[in-house]
């Protein structure tokens, strides 16, 4: 996927101290964005955003208070948000179907779903403020029904339900809330496999990990929205 030049736009990553988060922060800044890299540990997101220039900005997605608080510093710092990127998340525990326990799926959609819709909702008005918004939600191949039948792809032998279960509902999210702010363009990106400390140091670079993050956030007015893609091109929802 291309990534168009783009103006100095303030963008903000969230999950961005290692791995997905890191790679696309480092990237935005590299295009000319004022970036806030979100972390929840100042002694992790602090070094991570002084190493590639962007901005640390405390925030733990599974807190209201801490986004309200991030919200209301990324008002008084640039008084509006032109890119959000979603990409906070866990994946929970990879266990025997039978082990997974109602306390676990509580943490994964908590983190993985609410903490995106609450993302969403702090910063929508700031995202209003932009003559170019867009929010990037990062999801994955797992929580696509159609990839899931396909018995040529991994993502039909793969299990962690839990975690593919969180991605669909943040697919069907990105594609209602599109649907619901014509106004906004608002698209889910696939990371693929990638070797980052989730999947175990296996995968593809984090660069290639992040070339559908970062096209989507990096697009000029009038680009794609409600759509869902991996770098090499659009995915079954």
């Amino acid at each position: 996927m291309n990534t168009p030049a783009t103006d100095a736009a303030v963008a903000l990553v969230t999950g961005g101290n290692k791995g997905i988060g890191l790679e696309t922060a480092r990237r935005l800044v590299e295009a000319g964005c004022r970036v806030h890299l979100g972390a929840r540990d100042p002694d992790l997101g602090k070094p991570a955003a002084d190493s590639i220039g962007a901005h640390f900005l405390q925030v733990d997605v599974t807190s209201q208070e801490s986004v309200d608080r991030a919200a209301v510093t990324v008002e008084q710092t640039d008084g509006h948000l032109d890119v959000l990127v979603n990409n906070a998340g866990i994946t929970g525990p990879i266990a025997a179907a039978g082990d997974y326990t109602p306390d676990d799926a509580t943490a994964v959609l908590l983190t993985n779903v609410v903490g995106y819709v609450r993302m969403i909702h702090a910063f929508l008005p700031l995202l209003e403020r932009s003559t170019n918004p867009r929010i990037v939600n990062v999801s994955s191949g797992l929580g696509s029904f159609g990839l899931f039948h396909d018995d040529s792809r991994i993502e039909s032998r793969f299990g962690s339900p839990l975690y593919a279960a969180s991605k669909a509902g943040i697919n069907m999210l990105t594609a209602r809330y599109a649907r619901l702010l014509p106004h906004l363009r608002i698209n889910a990106a696939d990371p693929g496999m990638t070797a980052t400390d989730l999947s175990g140091g296996q995968g593809h670079s984090v660069q290639d990990g992040t070339d559908a993050i970062v096209a989507y956030a990096l697009a000029g007015p009038g680009g794609v929205t409600r759509t869902f893609r991996d770098r090499d091109g659009d995915l079954p929802w």
